[in-house]
């Protein structure tokens, strides 16, 4: 059935937040497809080191992804 795989950097969610995540994307999924898809579909997030992701030209960092969380605009 459905996997979802969401990529984080490391160190920008709590545990509580990626639970909340997690299941919200589940949930998500499951309202869109219908049927019985949320109970037989799965998520994972994996927390990629910082400095190991890069966006266009700019690699990524920890304090970045802290940055766009604090961001209220």
């Amino acid at each position: 059935m459905p996997h979802i795989a969401i990529s984080v950097l490391e160190g920008v969610f709590s545990e509580e937040d990626k639970e909340r995540i997690l299941l919200s994307v589940i949930d998500a999924f499951g309202q869109a497809a219908g049927g019985r898809m949320k109970e037989n579909t799965s998520a994972r997030i994996h927390e990629v080191k910082s400095g190991s992701w890069a966006f266009g030209d700019t690699v990524l960092k920890t304090e970045d992804g802290l940055a766009i969380r604090r961001d209220q605009s």
